[in-house]
């Protein structure tokens, strides 16, 4: 991800009605539960995440560093969890010492980041050798819509591209799974064309800092609604192929030195 398109996220940080309903929403739900089983016996060391945002999927405890290039997102998701460790860094030139971490996790995250193969290689770079990490990312090239123009993807990816990517990187994928189906796609693509629609035209020349935040009662609707859409998303994702998947998971070691 670009500064400038860091930048324009900053938008959305300082917008009351995206802070409230954000963390709400059912993919991801659906990204955080699927991720966290995935790494589940994995409990010791150090826990590295790249870009989270305001929408964290480790837990926060004082061996969890969060890294964001977003000040504003940072000081939003300190000020919500308190504990952990929160570090401003751009995901290609991360501040830390080789092999510090046990495991990372980058979720939705590359697809943002112009030169995403240094990113990755940061990433092994950072964990130990024989390290986790386990990335989601938008599935299929040939699913590249409005979408994900609307959010500032680069690109979607082919599962056979992102394998080679991390092998080539260091790490030696171990499982593959799906996250999200066609159904997410379909919602979100239609969601993305609404609010395109909706934003330019009630919000052209209001600063997201003078918008208001929702009713109450409509967050918890909202958020009642994104529970349930979750776990018919799930759902939907356990019956397409993954060839099918629009969001697809996979946990990768990096690569002991040779004799160890």
């Amino acid at each position: 991800m670009t500064r400038d398109a860091a930048n324009r996220f900053d938008d959305f940080f300082e917008d009351p009605a995206y802070l409230a309903l954000k963390n709400s929403l059912y993919n991801y739900r659906v990204r955080r539960r699927a991720i966290r089983e995935s790494l589940s016996g994995q409990s010791d060391g150090m826990t590295l995440e790249i870009g989270s945002g305001i929408s964290p999927i480790c837990r926060a405890t004082d061996r969890t560093v969060f890294t964001e290039l977003s000040f504003s997102a940072l000081r939003v998701l300190r000020d919500a969890q308190g504990t952990g460790h929160y570090v401003v860094a751009d995901a290609t030139r991360l501040p830390f010492k080789p092999g510090v971490f046990r495991r990372a996790v980058c979720s939705e995250v590359l697809e943002h980041i112009e030169d995403d193969r240094a990113a990755v290689r940061e990433m092994t770079s950072s964990l130990e050798p024989g390290g986790r990490l386990a990335v989601t990312f938008p599935h299929r090239q040939d699913f590249y819509a409005v979408d994900d123009r609307f959010v500032g993807h680069h690109r979607r990816y082919d599962l056979a591209d992102m394998a080679t990517m991390l092998r080539e990187s260091g790490f030696r994928p171990l499982a593959v799974a799906k996250v999200l189906g066609p159904l997410e796609k379909l919602t979100m693509g239609a969601t993305a064309a609404l609010l395109a629609r909706l934003s330019s035209a009630a919000f052209r020349g209001v600063s997201p800092r003078s918008r208001t935040s929702p009713p109450e009662a409509l967050v918890k609707v909202f958020c009642l609604l994104n529970r349930l859409y979750a776990g018919l998303a799930r759902v939907d994702a356990r019956v397409w192929p993954a060839r099918l998947a629009s969001v697809l998971l996979i946990v990768a070691e990096k690569r002991k030195a040779q004799g160890n």
